[in-house]
C-alpha cells in the first residue's frame, strides 16, 4: 500500500484538486479583468461619434423601455461598475489576477513534478521530497492527514502572498533531486489551463 493512501486519503488527488479549484477561480477573475481592460482600451481609442441629426416627424411607433441593451453596452456597464476607477483600476486588477493565476498554475506544475513516476500518487519518497522542498515537516509519523493539510496550507499561504519566489525555490529543490516536467505533466497541465 502506498504511503500516501493510508486511511483512504489520496494526497496527490486531493492536493491537485485543491489547486485546480483555485486555478479555476483565478482563471475566471483573470478573464473578467482581461475583458474589461480590453473594453476600457477600446473606449479610449474610440471617441463617441456626435449624435446623428434626426428630422422631427410624427411617429406612432412605441418603444419599450424594457428593451435589453446590446452586449457591448452590458459589458461596458459591468466594467464601469466593477472598476469605478477606470483604466488604472482595471490595469491593477489585471496584474493582480495574472499573478494569482500564474502562481496557481505553477504550483499545479510543482504538484505534478513531485509525482516523479507519473502514476497519480505520491510514494513515501516523493511525498518526503515535496514536503522538504517546501520546508514542511516530513515525518511519516504525522500521517497523511497532516501532510495533506501542510501541503494545502502551504499552497494557500503562498497563493495569498503571491509567493512565487518561494515556490520556485521549492521547484528548484525538486529539480536538484532529479525531478523533471514530463510529457504527461505537460499534457495534464495543458488540460488544467484550458
Amino acid at each position: 500500500m502506498a504511503a500516501t493512501r493510508m486511511n483512504g486519503i489520496d494526497i496527490f488527488a486531493r492536493f491537485t484538486e485543491h489547486i485546480h479549484r483555485q486555478a479555476d477561480t483565478d482563471k475566471q477573475a483573470f478573464a473578467v479583468a482581461s475583458q474589461c481592460m480590453t473594453w476600457f482600451y477600446k473606449q479610449q481609442r474610440h471617441k463617441p461619434a456626435p449624435p446623428a441629426v434626426q428630422n422631427i416627424a410624427w411617429s406612432r411607433q412605441i418603444t419599450s423601455p424594457w428593451i435589453v441593451a446590446d452586449s457591448s453596452e452590458r459589458e461596458g456597464s459591468d466594467c464601469r461598475t466593477r472598476y469605478p476607477g477606470g483604466i488604472d483600476a482595471v490595469r491593477s486588477d489585471f496584474q493582480r489576477t495574472q499573478a494569482f493565476l500564474s502562481l496557481s498554475l505553477t504550483f499545479y506544475e510543482f504538484a505534478l513534478v513531485g509525482d516523479g513516476d507519473d502514476n497519480s500518487t505520491y510514494s513515501a519518497r516523493e511525498l518526503h521530497d515535496m514536503l522538504t522542498a517546501l520546508n514542511l515537516a516530513s515525518e511519516p509519523s504525522l500521517g497523511t492527514d497532516a501532510h495533506l493539510r501542510s501541503l494545502t496550507l502551504s499552497f494557500d499561504s503562498l497563493h495569498e502572498a503571491r509567493g512565487m519566489e518561494a515556490l520556485m525555490t521549492g521547484m528548484g529543490k525538486l529539480y536538484d533531486q532529479g525531478y523533471r516536467v514530463t510529457t504527461a505533466d505537460k499534457a495534464h497541465l495543458n488540460r488544467v489551463m484550458e
